[in-house]
C-alpha cells in the first residue's frame, strides 16, 4: 500500500485538513450526501454535518467533541503509545499487532484481530490524537462542534459495549450534550462489540443498523 511504503505523506496532517479535504469532494456532487464515520473519521462526519454539508451523519464509536471529558481508564491504553512522545505529533505510525487486539480487537478472537491487523493495520497521522485530547484546553480546537445548531440534519451515534478506545460512557456523553438542539440525535449500542465493528466479521449488523436508521430520517 502506498500508505505504508510512503507514511511520511500523512504525517503532519490535522483534523481540519481532513474536515476540509472531504468538503472539497462534497462540493463536487450536486447534493448534500449522507456521511459516515468510524472512530476520528466520525468526528469529521460530525463537523460536516454542522457545517450543512451533509443531510444526515452516522457517527461510529465517535471520540469526545469538544466540551465531553473523555475519562474512561480504557482509552489511557490505546493513546499512550502515541502520546508519551510529542514528537509522535509530527509523524505517522502504525500500530502494532497487540496495540491493535487491545484498541479495536479485544471482542474478538486473536486470529480475527490479527487477521485484520494485517488487512486494515496502516500509518496514520499522530497530529489528530493530539488534538482530540487537548480539545477542551484548545480555544479554537478542531473538535469543536455546535452541538446546539438547530439547522443540521438527523444524527446517530454508535457505540460498542466492549469499545476501549470510545467508551459507550463517553458517547452517551457527546449524545447529552446535543440535547440542545431540536435536530434528531438518535444513540444505538451493540453490547458485545468492540471498535473493530465496520470491519470485523459482524459488520453486516452494523451496516443494516445504519441504513434502516438512514431510510427513517431521509425519506
Amino acid at each position: 500500500m502506498a500508505a505504508t511504503a510512503t507514511p511520511d505523506r500523512v504525517a503532519g496532517i490535522g483534523i481540519d485538513d481532513i474536515v476540509t479535504h472531504y468538503a472539497q469532494i462534497i462540493g463536487t456532487l450536486g447534493r448534500r450526501p449522507v456521511v459516515i464515520g468510524h472512530s476520528t473519521g466520525a468526528l469529521v462526519a460530525q463537523r460536516l454535518l454542522d457545517q450543512g454539508l451533509a443531510a444526515a451523519a452516522v457517527a461510529l464509536q465517535p471520540p469526545p467533541i469538544k466540551g465531553v471529558a473523555n475519562l474512561a481508564p480504557s482509552s489511557i491504553p490505546v493513546g499512550w503509545p502515541l502520546l508519551r512522545n510529542p514528537a509522535n505529533r509530527w509523524r505517522a505510525l502504525s500500530l502494532t499487532a497487540r496495540q491493535f487486539r487491545y484498541s479495536h480487537g479485544n471482542a474478538l478472537t486473536a486470529i480475527e484481530s490479527d487477521r485484520l491487523y494485517r488487512q486494515w493495520a496502516i500509518p496514520s497521522p499522530g497530529r489528530p490524537v493530539f488534538e482530540l485530547v487537548s480539545a477542551n484546553l484548545s480555544r479554537r480546537s478542531p473538535a469543536t462542534i455546535d452541538a446546539a445548531n438547530p439547522g443540521r440534519g438527523p444524527l446517530l451515534m454508535i457505540a460498542g459495549g466492549k469499545d476501549h478506545s470510545a467508551h459507550r460512557a463517553v458517547v452517551k456523553a457527546t449524545v447529552k450534550r446535543y440535547s440542545a438542539a431540536p435536530a434528531v440525535t438518535n444513540y444505538q449500542e451493540f453490547l458485545d462489540r468492540g471498535h473493530s465493528m465496520p470491519i470485523d466479521s459482524g459488520w453486516r449488523e452494523i451496516a443494516d443498523a445504519t441504513l434502516v436508521w438512514v431510510r427513517q430520517h431521509l425519506r
